[in-house]
């Protein structure tokens, strides 16, 4: 079955930057309506143009030509959840995808009473993404309740972004990868729940990607590259696009019968006992 997106109309979190701003992009490429979100607005606007009717500047021929609409907030305050939902429906009159790609990354002290590591990430990392979710599934429902009552036709899909950190991690990360784990079994939690409704939730666990926070970390620890890539079967690191087309595949129609499940895409990293390798 083709992996067709056109037409639908997805919402893109964290898509100012790394990942999630190739997602954006590929989901645009491939004919379906974005709304991208994020905190950093100057971003967004860089990277996709103004609004069509906003009057703040940027390419907004091309935004509008491409059928994206950027969304600039902070996505851990509920009002700003209702309100990034409010401005697709004007846009696009429907939301089909939702892919969680909004994530933070720091480092943390397991021994260290006083971190907060943890609760930021769990707040940042899990919470954001699941209220979210709630949202945009109880819109998915709605629409659903539109259609004659002996239909089968797909209601939605959600995407959540995670990180083979969920199950190998470093000290330095634990933080993070306790948000991971935590993110993956939601995900198998809301696919559950959601299954009734015809709306799937699956996740992507990825292992080092060349983001823009990669790249940075590899100027700063010149011997971080080698060590992933030695841990690494297929030996490269991966690009923001091949997670991007993975994305694809789970919010389009061909993997339909796909619920709850974590995809691994990180060139068989966990397949080996890369010891010391860091999860990035």
């Amino acid at each position: 079955m083709p992996f067709f997106i056109s037409g639908k109309t997805a919402i893109v979190t964290g898509a100012a930057n790394g990942v999630g701003l190739a997602i954006a992009r590929h989901f645009a490429e491939q004919g379906a309506n974005v709304v991208c979100a994020d905190r950093d607005e100057a971003k967004l606007i860089d990277e996709f143009g103004a609004n069509p009717e906003s009057g703040n500047g940027g390419n907004s021929d091309e935004a509008e030509a491409r059928n994206i609409r950027i969304f600039a907030g902070d996505l851990r305050k509920k009002l700003t959840i209702k309100n990034l939902i409010s401005a697709t429906i004007d846009a696009f009159d429907r939301v089909d995808i939702l892919v969680n790609a909004s994530r933070q990354v720091i480092a943390s002290d397991p021994l260290d009473m006083e971190d907060q590591a943890v609760e930021t990430l769990l707040d940042q990392n899990l919470m954001t993404a699941l209220r979210l979710s709630q949202a945009v599934a109880k819109r998915m429902i709605r629409q659903g309740d539109e259609l004659p009552e002996d239909s089968d036709m797909p209601l939605g899909a959600i995407v959540n972004l995670s990180s083979i950190a969920a199950t190998r991690t470093q000290p330095g990360l634990m933080a993070f990868s306790i948000s991971a784990a935590a993110l993956e079994q939601m995900t198998r939690a809301f696919a559950v729940a959601l299954a009734p409704h015809r709306v799937r939730v699956n996740a992507i666990s990825f292992g080092s990607v060349m983001s823009a926070s990669l790249q940075e970390a590899l100027r700063e620890d010149t011997g971080m590259r080698d060590m992933i890539v030695d841990g690494t079967p297929l030996g490269r690191i991966a690009s923001p696009g091949e997670v991007a087309e993975t994305a694809r595949f789970l919010a389009s129609d061909g993997a339909g019968f796909m619920t709850g499940q974590i995809l691994t895409v990180d060139g068989g990293r966990t397949l080996v006992d890369a010891v010391g390798a860091p999860a990035h």
